[in-house]
């Protein structure tokens, strides 16, 4: 009788399992976590998301105010600045947007009779308050004094300061400080003109105010 064996294939002790590398646990735990997420907002209730939205939506107040003799009543995000407003809300485009940081004068407006940078105002805090913007100084196809006097010193070159130019020189003129050229500049030195019109804008003010 043989006693040879049938034969068996050799085999080798099983080899322990690579470990993931780790660019391949990056990704599973990102696709894991992802579709937890996703099963985690399709299983918010319509109530409850629509509370979350309106909880994580910004504060809003309601204001009324008159701009250039005209009553306004809008709804606006409470961070809202008098700027946007007026540009975007109301369409008054005038006033420009130069700094947005109440540096250069190119968004002077009149609040109440008084100069205010109009991009560092909030909206919000202007409840009855009555607005004046360069839209809102000629009287039909009549110019303001200041805006006629600005074309005959041609105190405007690029033209992007001078509405903030124009109203702040109007409440320069309101507010009495125009007794001399070195009173003017010092009044009117929260406006600037990039293309140097100093001289003709101090001219034009001192037309307007009756001082030649």
């Amino acid at each position: 009788m043989s006693t040879e064996r049938p034969f068996q294939a050799e085999t080798s002790p099983a080899e322990p399992p690579t470990p993931p590398t780790r660019r391949t646990f990056i990704a599973t735990t990102t696709v894991v976590g992802g579709a937890a997420l996703a099963g985690g907002l399709v299983a918010v209730p319509p109530a409850l998301a629509a509370e979350e939205a309106a909880a994580e939506a910004p504060p809003s107040s309601r204001v009324s105010l008159t701009v250039n003799g005209v009553r306004r009543t809008v709804t606006v995000d409470n961070r809202t600045s008098l700027l946007d407003l007026l540009r975007e809300r109301l369409d008054l485009t005038g006033s420009k947007k130069g700094c947005n940081a109440g540096a250069c004068g190119a968004c002077t407006v009149l609040v109440d009779g008084q100069r205010v940078n109009s991009c560092l105002t909030l909206a919000v805090r202007l409840e009855g308050a009555e607005v004046t913007t360069i839209e809102g100084l000629a009287k039909g196809d009549r110019l303001h004094p200041l805006q006629q006097a600005f074309i005959d010193q041609d105190a405007f070159q690029c033209g992007f300061c001078t509405p903030g130019q124009i109203v702040s020189g109007v409440g320069c003129i309101e507010e009495g400080h125009t007794g001399s050229a070195e009173e003017i500049r010092e009044w009117m030195s929260g406006n600037l003109c990039r293309c140097g019109c100093y001289v003709k804008i101090e001219r034009a003010v001192e037309q307007a105010a009756g001082r030649k």
